[in-house]
């Protein structure tokens, strides 16, 4: 009896080094053999590598979608270069039209106030984001189409309560009082793919019902392609267009809560069946947060630190004792080094974006972009796990490097094709380090498949 196979991906290479044929039907990986037979669609893998398709654990999906509709500022440190960016898409859009900017760097021009913004760009309402996604700045032209008060905690007030036009986390209020035109995330869906990416988690703090019912018809309609894992609130609904995640715990170094709050959305949490995640940047908000799940009685499985940009040594045993998982973002080595290497007390470099050392203690790791604030390409991230390079090319922590097979495997788990799962996969190039040590925006991936479906290819 013939067995009839979807897709027939022939003499590719698996982590384990066996070239074989491997055949999918109904969307999984139906056979692995050294010869199949011969399906409609049979593809050529010409001795490549198939990994399983990543998975970006931790990424902000509209926020990156509308950074790729926005003026980007990252890397640029010049004022006068910040300054004609803004010119030209404010020329673009028309006077009176709203301006979008992100990644603005504070090495350009401090933190600016809204008349810093109004001497940049006087003519339409501007709305600028920083680095670190934490802060927007109105230039005045925008805070008085939204001027309806009273002005909440959010916006920072000036000796005559007037409005400085500084925002901090205020992305909810902000949405109520411009509005928001939802960008569209097929183009960032077909980026991903192309990158072998073919899940993501999205830690939105904030993520509800209404965030919910976008992400479902995002997914249903075809818009968005990747199998998505959605954080969020309590009230984050359920829905078969997702898994739904962790419970984000979102606190602020600058504000933190008193732990007896963390503590009491950890048990509501855990009554809701879910897991909790908290965003940890900073030492102190790590020592909250694992006060916080000590009262509450302990970590579960599916419980996560995220970022964890900053662990002492002297935390690392706790945190494997807890069961935590840590979710990391090396590209942020790439990114951010250089400021790191300029700003950061010298004995607080070694805790920065840990890695082979929590690897070697035993705590799990695995990696995300947190785009847009870091690389959404994953091979960047990739490229700062193993060498652990800046931008400039220096070295920062380097004992903290992991091997190329254990940095790939920060997003792609296991590293292995098994029969009978779902047949998310790419095929890169046998010797794809080398598209990392030769490209500036590395890509080693050949085909994509999501569900068994191609879904693109570089």
């Amino acid at each position: 009896m013939t067995v009839s196979f979807d897709i027939v991906l022939r003499h590719v290479r698996l982590s384990s080094g066996r070239v074989a044929d491997v055949g999918i039907r109904n969307g999984c990986f139906a056979d692995i053999a050294p010869i199949l037979a011969p399906s409609d669609n049979d593809i050529n893998g010409s001795g490549k590598l198939l990994i399983p398709g990543l998975h970006d654990h931790h990424i902000h999906l509209l926020a990156t979608a509308a950074r790729m509709q926005s003026v980007d500022l990252s890397g640029l440190c010049d004022l006068e270069k910040v300054i004609r960016a803004l010119q030209a898409m404010a020329a673009k859009v028309g006077p009176g039209t709203w301006v979008r900017a992100v990644g603005y760097d504070e090495r350009a021009a401090g933190i600016p106030d809204r008349y810093a913004l109004d001497a940049w760009l006087p003519d339409c309402p501007l709305r600028l984001q920083d680095r670190t996604g934490a802060l927007w700045v109105f230039n005045s032209a925008a805070l008085a189409l939204i001027d309806d008060g009273p002005w909440p905690d959010a916006v920072e007030m000036d000796e005559n309560s007037e409005p400085t036009g500084r925002i901090w986390r205020g992305d909810d209020w902000m949405r109520e009082r411009i509005g928001s035109n939802r960008p569209s995330l097929a183009p960032l869906s077909t980026q991903l793919a192309g990158w072998g990416v073919t899940a993501v988690t999205d830690a939105g703090a904030n993520n509800g019902p209404e965030e919910a019912a976008i992400f479902a018809g995002a997914i249903s309609s075809g818009e968005f392609r990747q199998r998505l894992t959605l954080m969020g609130r309590e009230d984050l609904p359920d829905d078969a267009n997702y898994q739904t995640g962790p419970v984000k715990l979102l606190f602020d170094e600058r504000n933190l809560p008193e732990v007896s709050e963390i503590v009491t959305r950890i048990k509501t949490a855990r009554l809701l069946g879910r897991a909790v995640a908290a965003h940890c940047v900073t030492e102190a908000e790590l020592v909250t947060y694992l006060a916080a799940l000590e009262q509450a009685g302990g970590a579960l499985i599916g419980d996560r630190i995220e970022h964890g940009s900053m662990i002492p040594q002297c935390l690392i045993s706790d945190i494997l004792e807890t069961g935590l998982e840590v979710v990391t973002n090396p590209g942020f080595i790439a990114l951010r080094g250089d400021r790191y290497l300029d700003q950061i007390d010298p004995i607080d470099l070694s805790n920065l974006h840990r890695l082979g050392s929590l690897d070697a203690a035993g705590v799990g790791i695995s990696a995300a972009s947190d785009a847009p604030y870091g690389p959404v390409n994953p091979w960047i991230t990739i490229r700062a796990a193993m060498f652990r390079k800046t931008t400039s090319g220096a070295i920062l922590g380097g004992e903290e490097a992991l091997s190329k097979d254990r940095a790939l495997r920060l997003f792609s788990g296991a590293g292995s094709i098994r029969q009978g799962e779902i047949a998310d996969c790419c095929l890169i190039d046998a010797d794809w380090t080398q598209h990392l040590l030769e490209a500036e925006d590395p890509n080693p991936v050949l085909l994509v498949l999501i569900g068994g479906a191609l879904s693109g290819s570089s």
